[in-house]
Protein backbone atom coordinates (compact mmCIF):
# COMPACT_ATOMS: atom_id res chain seq x y z
CA UNK A 1 0.00 0.00 0.00
CA UNK A 2 2.19 2.79 1.23
CA UNK A 3 5.46 2.35 3.18
CA UNK A 4 5.51 0.60 6.23
CA UNK A 5 4.42 3.15 8.70
CA UNK A 6 2.75 5.74 7.30
CA UNK A 7 0.81 7.80 7.59
CA UNK A 8 3.00 8.25 10.60
CA UNK A 9 -0.19 8.69 13.54
CA UNK A 10 0.31 11.91 15.93
CA UNK A 11 -2.29 11.94 18.73
CA UNK A 12 -3.84 14.96 19.30
CA UNK A 13 -5.35 15.34 22.71
CA UNK A 14 -8.23 17.60 21.35
CA UNK A 15 -9.79 15.12 19.41
CA UNK A 16 -11.75 11.82 19.96
CA UNK A 17 -10.18 8.31 20.29
CA UNK A 18 -12.53 6.72 17.49
CA UNK A 19 -14.08 7.87 15.03
CA UNK A 20 -17.75 6.29 13.49
CA UNK A 21 -17.87 6.59 9.26
CA UNK A 22 -21.07 6.40 8.15
CA UNK A 23 -20.34 5.49 4.69
CA UNK A 24 -23.18 6.53 1.96
CA UNK A 25 -21.37 5.46 -1.19
CA UNK A 26 -23.48 2.49 -2.10
CA UNK A 27 -26.76 5.03 -2.13
CA UNK A 28 -25.87 8.36 -1.85
CA UNK A 29 -22.59 7.58 -4.02
CA UNK A 30 -24.38 5.55 -6.52
CA UNK A 31 -27.53 7.43 -6.44
CA UNK A 32 -25.72 10.59 -8.79
CA UNK A 33 -23.98 8.25 -11.38
CA UNK A 34 -25.44 8.52 -15.13
CA UNK A 35 -25.17 4.50 -15.10
CA UNK A 36 -26.98 2.07 -13.84
CA UNK A 37 -25.19 -0.10 -11.67
CA UNK A 38 -26.33 -4.00 -11.86
CA UNK A 39 -27.83 -5.36 -8.80
CA UNK A 40 -25.52 -7.60 -8.07
CA UNK A 41 -22.18 -5.36 -8.46
CA UNK A 42 -24.17 -2.66 -5.37
CA UNK A 43 -24.38 -6.05 -3.74
CA UNK A 44 -20.66 -7.01 -3.72
CA UNK A 45 -19.81 -3.49 -3.36
CA UNK A 46 -21.42 -3.65 0.15
CA UNK A 47 -19.87 -6.71 1.06
CA UNK A 48 -16.26 -5.55 -0.05
CA UNK A 49 -16.80 -1.95 1.97
CA UNK A 50 -17.49 -4.24 5.22
CA UNK A 51 -15.17 -6.63 4.62
CA UNK A 52 -12.52 -3.86 4.86
CA UNK A 53 -13.96 -2.90 7.87
CA UNK A 54 -16.77 -0.44 7.73
CA UNK A 55 -19.62 -1.14 10.23
CA UNK A 56 -22.41 1.75 9.03
CA UNK A 57 -23.10 1.39 5.40
CA UNK A 58 -26.11 3.32 3.96
CA UNK A 59 -27.35 0.92 1.46
CA UNK A 60 -29.84 2.25 -0.76
CA UNK A 61 -33.06 4.77 -1.12
CA UNK A 62 -37.04 3.72 -1.13
CA UNK A 63 -37.56 6.72 -3.28
CA UNK A 64 -39.92 6.16 -6.19
CA UNK A 65 -38.12 4.84 -9.21
CA UNK A 66 -39.03 8.19 -11.75
CA UNK A 67 -36.87 9.83 -9.29
CA UNK A 68 -33.80 8.49 -8.52
CA UNK A 69 -33.79 5.49 -11.38
CA UNK A 70 -30.45 4.24 -10.11
CA UNK A 71 -31.62 2.95 -6.82
CA UNK A 72 -35.03 1.41 -8.10
CA UNK A 73 -33.87 -1.81 -7.10
CA UNK A 74 -33.91 -1.48 -3.41
CA UNK A 75 -36.28 -4.50 -2.78
CA UNK A 76 -33.62 -6.83 -4.64
CA UNK A 77 -30.50 -5.56 -3.19
CA UNK A 78 -31.71 -5.73 0.55
CA UNK A 79 -31.85 -9.08 0.72
CA UNK A 80 -28.65 -9.86 -0.62
CA UNK A 81 -26.67 -8.40 1.81
CA UNK A 82 -28.98 -9.21 4.69
CA UNK A 83 -26.69 -10.99 7.54
CA UNK A 84 -23.84 -9.56 6.63
CA UNK A 85 -22.84 -7.98 10.25
CA UNK A 86 -23.05 -4.28 9.46
CA UNK A 87 -25.70 -1.49 10.20
CA UNK A 88 -27.66 -1.06 6.84
CA UNK A 89 -29.69 2.28 7.21
CA UNK A 90 -31.93 3.06 4.47
CA UNK A 91 -33.12 6.13 2.99
CA UNK A 92 -37.33 6.61 3.03
CA UNK A 93 -39.36 10.00 1.76
CA UNK A 94 -42.58 9.30 3.42
CA UNK A 95 -44.54 6.42 4.50
CA UNK A 96 -45.11 4.63 1.73
CA UNK A 97 -41.36 4.57 1.71
CA UNK A 98 -41.01 3.40 5.52
CA UNK A 99 -43.95 0.85 4.97
CA UNK A 100 -41.21 -0.60 1.78
CA UNK A 101 -38.48 -0.84 4.14
CA UNK A 102 -39.81 -2.30 6.85
CA UNK A 103 -40.88 -5.08 5.05
CA UNK A 104 -37.75 -6.13 4.48
CA UNK A 105 -36.41 -5.75 7.44
CA UNK A 106 -34.60 -2.56 7.73
CA UNK A 107 -34.11 -1.61 11.24
CA UNK A 108 -32.69 1.57 10.54
CA UNK A 109 -33.99 4.48 8.31
CA UNK A 110 -33.22 7.96 7.33
CA UNK A 111 -35.80 10.74 6.68
CA UNK A 112 -33.90 14.09 4.20
CA UNK A 113 -35.04 18.00 5.26
CA UNK A 114 -33.63 20.87 3.93
CA UNK A 115 -32.63 24.40 5.85
CA UNK A 116 -33.74 26.31 2.88
CA UNK A 117 -37.18 26.48 0.82
CA UNK A 118 -35.59 26.39 -2.59
CA UNK A 119 -34.41 23.26 -1.97
CA UNK A 120 -37.02 22.02 -0.19
CA UNK A 121 -39.16 22.89 -3.53
CA UNK A 122 -36.81 20.96 -5.37
CA UNK A 123 -36.23 18.26 -3.63
CA UNK A 124 -39.20 17.63 -2.42
CA UNK A 125 -41.97 19.82 -3.86
CA UNK A 126 -42.82 20.79 -0.06
CA UNK A 127 -42.11 23.93 1.72
CA UNK A 128 -39.98 23.38 4.63
CA UNK A 129 -42.64 23.11 7.19
CA UNK A 130 -45.00 20.38 4.58
CA UNK A 131 -41.96 18.67 4.59
CA UNK A 132 -41.27 18.05 8.32
CA UNK A 133 -44.76 17.82 8.93
CA UNK A 134 -44.71 14.66 6.54
CA UNK A 135 -42.23 13.11 8.39
CA UNK A 136 -43.77 13.57 11.45
CA UNK A 137 -45.48 10.30 11.17
CA UNK A 138 -42.97 8.51 9.21
CA UNK A 139 -40.37 9.27 12.18
CA UNK A 140 -43.35 8.26 15.06
CA UNK A 141 -43.82 4.43 12.94
CA UNK A 142 -39.96 3.79 12.51
CA UNK A 143 -39.92 4.99 16.32
CA UNK A 144 -42.41 2.86 17.39
CA UNK A 145 -41.86 -0.40 15.09
CA UNK A 146 -37.94 -0.05 16.95
CA UNK A 147 -36.07 1.19 14.19
CA UNK A 148 -33.54 4.12 14.46
CA UNK A 149 -33.81 7.27 12.85
CA UNK A 150 -31.63 9.63 10.89
CA UNK A 151 -32.55 13.10 9.98
CA UNK A 152 -30.42 14.66 7.32
CA UNK A 153 -30.47 18.47 6.79
CA UNK A 154 -29.22 19.62 3.39
CA UNK A 155 -28.09 22.89 2.27
CA UNK A 156 -26.61 23.61 5.98
CA UNK A 157 -24.03 26.08 4.60
CA UNK A 158 -25.04 27.51 1.49
CA UNK A 159 -27.96 27.25 -1.07
CA UNK A 160 -27.40 27.53 -4.79
CA UNK A 161 -30.68 29.97 -5.46
CA UNK A 162 -30.61 31.26 -1.92
CA UNK A 163 -26.58 32.13 -1.54
CA UNK A 164 -25.51 32.28 1.98
CA UNK A 165 -28.29 30.37 4.60
CA UNK A 166 -28.21 32.30 8.17
CA UNK A 167 -26.96 29.95 11.24
CA UNK A 168 -30.27 30.87 13.20
CA UNK A 169 -32.23 29.28 10.64
CA UNK A 170 -30.30 26.38 9.84
CA UNK A 171 -30.66 25.68 13.78
CA UNK A 172 -34.24 26.21 14.03
CA UNK A 173 -35.04 23.81 11.15
CA UNK A 174 -32.37 20.87 12.73
CA UNK A 175 -33.96 21.75 16.29
CA UNK A 176 -37.71 20.81 14.77
CA UNK A 177 -36.04 17.53 12.85
CA UNK A 178 -34.18 16.65 15.87
CA UNK A 179 -37.15 17.14 18.10
CA UNK A 180 -39.43 14.61 16.07
CA UNK A 181 -37.22 12.01 17.38
CA UNK A 182 -34.26 11.62 15.08
CA UNK A 183 -32.02 10.06 17.05
CA UNK A 184 -29.00 11.63 14.80
CA UNK A 185 -29.00 14.65 12.69
CA UNK A 186 -26.82 14.77 9.62
CA UNK A 187 -25.51 18.71 8.68
CA UNK A 188 -24.69 18.42 4.85
CA UNK A 189 -22.49 20.87 3.22
CA UNK A 190 -24.57 19.62 -0.15
CA UNK A 191 -23.00 22.31 -2.63
CA UNK A 192 -19.50 22.24 -0.82
CA UNK A 193 -19.14 25.52 0.06
CA UNK A 194 -18.45 25.64 3.81
CA UNK A 195 -15.27 26.96 6.05
CA UNK A 196 -14.15 26.08 9.35
CA UNK A 197 -15.70 29.19 11.19
CA UNK A 198 -18.87 28.57 9.67
CA UNK A 199 -18.45 25.00 10.97
CA UNK A 200 -17.71 26.28 14.25
CA UNK A 201 -20.47 28.45 14.51
CA UNK A 202 -22.84 25.94 13.11
CA UNK A 203 -22.34 23.46 15.76
CA UNK A 204 -22.44 25.84 18.37
CA UNK A 205 -25.48 27.25 17.25
CA UNK A 206 -26.95 23.24 17.32
CA UNK A 207 -26.00 23.14 20.86
CA UNK A 208 -27.51 26.80 22.38
CA UNK A 209 -30.46 24.84 20.46
CA UNK A 210 -30.87 22.45 22.44
CA UNK A 211 -29.26 19.32 19.89
CA UNK A 212 -25.97 17.67 21.85
CA UNK A 213 -22.78 17.72 20.01
CA UNK A 214 -23.16 13.49 20.07
CA UNK A 215 -26.17 13.78 18.31
CA UNK A 216 -24.87 15.16 15.27
CA UNK A 217 -22.79 14.30 12.34
CA UNK A 218 -21.16 16.12 9.62
CA UNK A 219 -21.50 14.78 5.84
CA UNK A 220 -19.35 17.93 3.63
CA UNK A 221 -18.61 17.82 -0.24
CA UNK A 222 -15.19 18.63 -1.64
CA UNK A 223 -16.23 21.37 -4.13
CA UNK A 224 -13.77 23.80 -3.20
CA UNK A 225 -11.47 21.00 -1.53
CA UNK A 226 -12.45 22.19 2.11
CA UNK A 227 -14.29 18.76 3.05
CA UNK A 228 -11.22 17.41 5.44
CA UNK A 229 -10.64 20.59 6.92
CA UNK A 230 -14.49 21.27 7.71
CA UNK A 231 -14.16 17.57 9.23
CA UNK A 232 -11.28 18.11 11.40
CA UNK A 233 -12.96 21.03 12.89
CA UNK A 234 -16.05 19.43 13.68
CA UNK A 235 -13.67 16.72 15.29
CA UNK A 236 -12.31 19.34 16.98
CA UNK A 237 -15.86 20.52 18.60
CA UNK A 238 -16.76 17.02 19.36
CA UNK A 239 -18.27 15.10 16.59
CA UNK A 240 -17.31 11.42 16.31
CA UNK A 241 -19.67 10.37 13.02
CA UNK A 242 -18.37 11.71 9.38
CA UNK A 243 -20.30 10.77 6.74
CA UNK A 244 -18.36 9.38 3.55
CA UNK A 245 -18.65 8.12 0.59
CA UNK A 246 -15.79 5.54 -1.00
CA UNK A 247 -13.71 6.39 -3.83
CA UNK A 248 -15.12 10.06 -3.29
CA UNK A 249 -18.49 9.14 -5.43
CA UNK A 250 -21.53 11.16 -5.44
CA UNK A 251 -22.86 14.69 -5.96
CA UNK A 252 -26.33 15.67 -5.19
CA UNK A 253 -28.52 15.39 -8.36
CA UNK A 254 -30.54 18.43 -7.50
CA UNK A 255 -27.52 20.59 -6.70
CA UNK A 256 -25.51 20.53 -10.01
CA UNK A 257 -22.36 22.49 -8.57
CA UNK A 258 -21.71 19.70 -6.09
CA UNK A 259 -19.27 17.89 -6.85
CA UNK A 260 -18.31 14.39 -4.80
CA UNK A 261 -18.71 13.60 -1.07
CA UNK A 262 -15.56 13.89 0.69
CA UNK A 263 -13.64 10.33 0.06
CA UNK A 264 -13.32 7.52 2.90
CA UNK A 265 -9.98 7.08 2.03
CA UNK A 266 -8.88 10.71 2.19
CA UNK A 267 -10.90 10.67 5.59
CA UNK A 268 -9.29 7.63 6.81
CA UNK A 269 -5.81 8.55 5.83
CA UNK A 270 -6.10 11.75 7.87
CA UNK A 271 -7.54 9.95 10.79
CA UNK A 272 -4.90 7.28 11.20
CA UNK A 273 -2.58 9.86 10.70
CA UNK A 274 -4.09 11.27 13.90
CA UNK A 275 -4.20 8.62 15.71
CA UNK A 276 -7.63 7.97 15.73
CA UNK A 277 -9.40 4.29 15.48
CA UNK A 278 -11.82 3.75 12.80
CA UNK A 279 -11.60 0.10 12.39
CA UNK A 280 -11.22 0.49 8.43
CA UNK A 281 -8.70 -1.72 6.58
CA UNK A 282 -6.81 1.49 4.11
CA UNK A 283 -5.95 -1.30 1.65
CA UNK A 284 -8.94 -3.14 1.37
CA UNK A 285 -11.00 -0.09 0.98
CA UNK A 286 -8.65 1.27 -1.98
CA UNK A 287 -8.74 -1.57 -3.54
CA UNK A 288 -12.87 -1.59 -3.30
CA UNK A 289 -12.94 1.84 -4.89
CA UNK A 290 -10.60 0.72 -7.69
CA UNK A 291 -13.02 -2.44 -8.20
CA UNK A 292 -15.90 0.15 -8.17
CA UNK A 293 -14.22 2.87 -10.30
CA UNK A 294 -13.63 0.06 -12.91
CA UNK A 295 -17.34 -1.05 -12.89
CA UNK A 296 -18.19 2.86 -13.52
CA UNK A 297 -15.48 3.33 -16.43
CA UNK A 298 -13.48 6.16 -14.49
CA UNK A 299 -11.13 6.97 -12.27
CA UNK A 300 -11.63 7.77 -8.60
CA UNK A 301 -11.51 11.37 -8.02
CA UNK A 302 -10.09 10.81 -4.30
CA UNK A 303 -6.53 11.50 -3.79
CA UNK A 304 -5.23 9.00 -1.37
CA UNK A 305 -6.91 6.26 -3.92
CA UNK A 306 -5.03 7.40 -6.90
CA UNK A 307 -1.57 7.44 -4.80
CA UNK A 308 -1.92 4.28 -3.27
CA UNK A 309 -3.05 2.46 -6.53
CA UNK A 310 -0.25 4.64 -8.57
CA UNK A 311 2.33 2.93 -6.07
CA UNK A 312 1.12 -0.61 -6.81
CA UNK A 313 1.00 -0.56 -10.39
Amino acid sequence: MTADGLPMPVRDPALPDRVRIHEVGPRDGLQNEKAIVPVEVKADFIRRLADAGLRTIEATSFVRPEWVPQLADAEELLPLVDGIGVRLPVLVPNERGLDRALALGAREVAVFASATESFAKANLNRTVDASLAMFEPVVRRAKDEGAKVRGYLSMCFGDPWEGPVPIERVADVGRRLYELGCDELSLGDTIGVATPGQVTALLTAFNAAGVPTDHLAVHFHDTYGQALANTLTALRHGVTTVDASAGGLGGCPYAKSATGNLATEDLVWMLHGLGIETGVDLGRLTATSVWMAAHLGRPSPSRTVRAISHQES
